[in-house]
Parts: structure tokens; C-alpha cells; sequence
């Protein structure tokens, strides 16, 4: 192939993924290990804990670029990660709300990096979540990350 078909198949390509939503998953069960590079021949660079959301960046065969809430890029394997939508607070003392308004009874706080399953998608700036501990409610959406 040469360089100037390379160069505007590379540019399709990138149009084509740009154009997408971010896509999130859960990290599984089981904590999953970050790697370098797409293979576990590849440099272990650190531990992802088990229900942390992570960006989905690319697909490559089993494997997966994905970036962390520190903005951090790696890979790791697809299968170690599931459909389920968590997301991470991002600030300190997050009011979950029992309404989706700002003037709401608050249902319970958040604390920054605690995870909360989303339960109904953003709408008007804010997601339906629910705490480990049963409790649910709405939070603004820029209070988390992972959406």
C-alpha cells in the first residue's frame, strides 16, 4: 500500500471511531492488570480494583486500549470486563438527589472515588445511580466520571 492511501485509510478510520459516543465498561469480578502493550508479554503497569469504570479507546482482536479516571492509556483484556455502567465521584461530598433538580431532598452523600451503578442514562445533566448499599438517587453528571 503506499503512503498516500495508507494516510487517507488511517483518516477514515479515525473518522469513523471519532464519530462515536464514549464507550464505558466495568471492570468484572476480578480486579484486571493494565498493561503497555496488547499482550501479557507486555509491561504490567498497575491493578484496575473490580466495578471501576474504564474508557474503551480502541479494540484490538481480545484486547483493549482503555483509559482510567486519571486520564491514564493501556491495555487490558476484554474479557476481563463487563457491560455494567459504574461510575466514579468525582468530587468531595456529592449530593445524590431524590428528584433530578438542584432544590431536591438530598438521598444520601458521596464521597470522591466511591462507585455508584447507573441506573438510567444522563438526561438534562443529570444520572439515575444507585450506591452498593441499596440507596439510589440522581447525581449531576459533571460531579462523576465514567459517562
Amino acid at each position: 500500500m503506499t503512503l498516500p492511501r495508507f494516510l487517507i485509510s488511517l483518516s477514515l478510520m479515525l473518522a469513523a471511531t471519532s464519530s462515536h459516543a464514549f464507550d464505558f465498561k466495568t471492570v468484572g469480578a476480578a480486579p484486571v492488570i493494565l498493561y503497555d502493550a496488547p499482550s501479557t508479554k507486555g509491561g504490567k503497569l498497575y491493578v484496575v480494583p473490580r466495578g471501576a469504570p474504564l474508557e474503551v479507546v480502541l479494540a484490538y482482536g481480545d484486547w483493549l486500549k482503555v483509559r482510567d479516571v486519571g486520564g491514564e492509556l493501556a491495555w487490558t483484556e476484554a474479557k476481563g470486563l463487563s457491560a455494567k455502567h459504574n461510575v466514579i465521584v468525582r468530587v468531595a461530598n456529592a449530593k445524590v438527589r431524590a428528584t433530578a433538580e438542584d432544590n431536591a431532598s438530598p438521598a444520601f452523600s458521596a464521597d470522591k472515588g466511591v462507585l455508584l451503578e447507573v441506573l438510567e442514562p444522563a438526561a438534562n445533566g443529570w444520572i439515575k445511580v444507585r450506591h452498593r448499599d441499596g440507596l439510589s438517587g440522581y447525581v449531576k453528571s459533571n460531579e462523576v466520571w465514567g459517562i
